[in-house]
């Protein structure tokens, strides 16, 4: 499964308008079809020793179910569409927040920040429960749909849409998924900033690349991997799929190959460190020295 994924992740990549929905739920496919499935509400306990299981869903099972939940969400916008007329992005807005956040109750709280499912797109979907950015992916990709013009901004430590358009120099508002679509102003917009720790300018306000979206997405699911140990693997596989995009940081291949030591693989780590070492020898060879060390000492470990 993970071959099959990543394969069809890469490519998706390297598409020429790469879908960051589908890149979302290729990443996190992963996961999920690895791992125990949470049971739906009310349903019946697991089967007991030496009953029949239940397969795992396929990938192109998870994929298809997904879609179809945003084309349902998308179908129901469109009717309120016919029905209401929107007239101006305000209205568009105000359509979106109610249709997403109110009757479909898509929203945030601080908890799930605390979540690993808040970042996977399938539980997102599920849960109408994630991070800024998944609420926000969900809002696009139901506008796109839909035939509307949303698109994603990414603010320093939130991310929040724009509707309007289509043009990006059109008429637009700007509204926050998070918290079911409000709508902001520019001084809410500064303050979120600035609790950030930047300063608000206008540029903050471009539309976000789908595979800038995609590399903010993975990069909370390292975050957040990286804050608890035990979870070193969901890291690796994070990083994994970031250096799979066509733009990554380069740091990526250093934490790369310390997650490979870290979850016992010491001679590919090691071999990944000595790599990375090559290329700092140009600009860091005091760091280059460092991770030389650092390899050393993870071919000793095999010992």
């Amino acid at each position: 499964m993970t071959e099959q994924s990543r394969t069809r992740f890469r490519t998706e990549a390297r598409a020429e308008h790469p879908d960051p929905v589908l890149l979302c739920l290729l990443a996190a496919a992963e996961h999920l079809l690895t791992a125990p499935a949470p049971a739906a509400p009310g349903a019946p306990p697991a089967p007991g020793p030496g009953a029949e299981r239940e397969e795992p869903p396929t990938l192109d099972a998870l994929l298809a179910a997904c879609q179809a939940a945003l084309d349902r969400h998308a179908a129901a916008v469109r009717l309120a569409v016919a029905e209401r007329a929107p007239a101006n992005p305000e209205e568009t807005a105000a359509l979106l927040a109610a249709m997403l956040g109110g009757r479909e109750r898509y929203h945030g709280r601080p908890a799930d920040y605390r979540r690993l499912e808040s970042s996977l797109l399938p539980d997102v979907l599920r849960r109408r429960r994630g991070l800024p950015i998944m609420l926000s992916l969900v809002w696009t990709a139901v506008a796109a749909r839909a035939g509307l013009s949303v698109r994603g901004v990414a603010l320093p430590g939130h991310f929040i849409v724009a509707v309007g358009g289509p043009a990006e120099d059109s008429d637009y508002v700007l509204a926050d998924p998070y918290h079911g679509g409000r709508l902001l102003d520019l001084p809410d917009v500064a303050r979120l900033v600035l609790a950030a720790g930047h300063h608000f300018t206008p540029e903050l306000l471009t539309p976000a690349a789908p595979l800038d979206i995609v590399l903010r997405v993975l990069g909370n699911i390292r975050g957040w991997a990286a804050d608890r140990p035990e979870h070193a693997r969901t890291q690796l596989w994070a990083t994994e799929l970031s250096l799979l995009l066509p733009r990554h940081p380069a740091q990526l291949r250093l934490e790369r190959a310390e997650l490979l030591v870290r979850t016992g693989d010491f001679l590919a780590g090691a071999g990944e460190m000595e790599a990375y070492a090559e290329i700092l020898d140009a600009f860091d060879p005091e760091t280059a020295s460092r991770v030389r060390h650092d390899a050393r000492a993870a071919r000793h470990r095999l010992n």
